[in-house]
Parts: C-alpha cells; sequence; structure tokens
C-alpha cells in the first residue's frame, strides 16, 4: 500500500524542492483530480495570463509549468496597505509534476481563466498487453 502512494507522481510532490518559490501572499494551490479519461491539474495562478505562462513535458513524464510573475503594481507613494490577502505571484514559479503511466503526452491541453491554470492530461485507454503471462504445462519438457 506504501509503494503505491509512494508512487512516482506523489513522491514528486512529497519530496520535491520548494515547488512555488517568491509566492506572495496566500500559497498557490494546485487540484489533482482523475476522471475515467483524464487527469486534470488545476493550479492557482492569480494575475497571470496565458502570456506569462510556460507548459511543457520533460523527461517524457514531467509536466512542467513556469510562469513569470508581474512586476509590482504601482498604486502610488501616498497609498497606505492595511490587509494583503489576495496573493500575486512575484518573482518566478516553477512547477515539476510526474505524471501518472499510460497518458496521451501528445494530446494535453492547458488553459487559464480567472487566475487558474487547468492542464488537462488525457488517459491512453487502449488496453495495454498484459504483464502476466500464461506457461502451458507439460508432463514432459
Amino acid at each position: 500500500m506504501a509503494e503505491s502512494f509512494f508512487s512516482d507522481p506523489f513522491r514528486r510532490l512529497i519530496w520535491s524542492p520548494p515547488i512555488f518559490r517568491q509566492w506572495s501572499g496566500s500559497v498557490a494551490l494546485m487540484d489533482w483530480f482523475e476522471t475515467p479519461t483524464a487527469h486534470i491539474y488545476k493550479i492557482n495562478v492569480p494575475g497571470l495570463g496565458k502570456d506569462d505562462i510556460k507548459v511543457q513535458v520533460e523527461d517524457g513524464n514531467v509536466l512542467q509549468i513556469r510562469a513569470e510573475g508581474a512586476k509590482e503594481e504601482s498604486i502610488g507613494k501616498d497609498a497606505v496597505w492595511h490587509i494583503a490577502e489576495r496573493g500575486t505571484l512575484k518573482g518566478e514559479l516553477v512547477r515539476e509534476i510526474g505524471l501518472p503511466e499510460n497518458v496521451k503526452v501528445d494530446q494535453i491541453k492547458a488553459m487559464v481563466e480567472n487566475g487558474v491554470l487547468t492542464v488537462v492530461v488525457p488517459k491512453d485507454t487502449t488496453p495495454k498487453s498484459s504483464k502476466v503471462r500464461n506457461i502451458n504445462v507439460s508432463s514432459k519438457l
């Protein structure tokens, strides 16, 4: 059980170096859920647009998300901050996610809307050859 829990996708989430650097305000959060046809990742990227985010696959099974945060918003010298809870990305965001087996890497799609990056990784639902091979038993070799 523990071996399956700490398989490749989870291992990268738990034992990787700090996955969000220089995040101001709240932590950028990620949801990962699975449907019968795809794995779906939703990541908070407040204030970023499609031109600020780069999504790619490295080493055949590592989904890498990079984003460059916006410059400081100019609000004037005389402004006094009372609360800053919304959080905006300052600096660079780098996230690496080990993809599960049996995904269609060439069909990954990503979109950003309302401060949320959604990455859809379709599953390869074609049946794979069984890893179990039956050996015919006879009375003589």
